[in-house]
């Protein structure tokens, strides 16, 4: 079966899209695995209207990927912090696969905006592509993409 005879009703990139693939969604995540944590900071932190911030924490909490944790400021009213899951959590090589390719082809002249380093060796970190033997750095030359079980003839 080739690519264009497959079914894509059950396609794995896009049930992920459905969930995250929103531009506010992928810059609350952002945010997220960088610490920020309350409504208000995020808010101010990406711009964007309380409406919008509250349906995407919303949509983000309901798929598992944040949680939800009371805190109370002393003389103000309790309130929730989001935090991410393990299945958020997971979402962290996405995110930093967008700011590598951001880097490399829309960053600015100065340099990056973030460096990210290993905390045990000081090296830069970046996402590369494996396989499950360890051979790493795989270009896409290098791989054969196949029908898999759950893969189905398009209608």
């Amino acid at each position: 079966m080739e690519w264009l005879e497959m079914s894509m009703e059950n396609c794995p990139v896009q049930r992920t899209l459905d969930v995250v693939g929103e531009k506010w969604t992928l810059l609350i995540l952002r945010d997220a695995v960088n610490g920020v944590r309350r409504f208000d900071d995020f808010r101010r932190h990406i711009g964007l209207s309380e409406a919008v911030l509250s349906d995407r924490l919303r949509k983000l909490t309901a798929a598992g990927i944040m949680r939800t944790v009371p805190y109370r400021e002393p003389g103000s009213r309790s309130r929730n912090e989001y935090r991410l899951t393990r299945k958020g959590w997971d979402l962290w090589p996405v995110v930093t696969a967008l700011r590598q390719w951001g880097e490399t082809y829309a960053g600015e002249p100065e340099g990056p905006v973030m460096d990210i380093r290993h905390d045990e060796c000081g090296a830069p970190v970046r996402v590369v592509v494996e396989c499950t033997a360890g051979h790493v750095a795989l270009p896409p030359s290098e791989v054969t993409a196949r029908p898999g079980p759950a893969a189905r003839p398009q209608a």
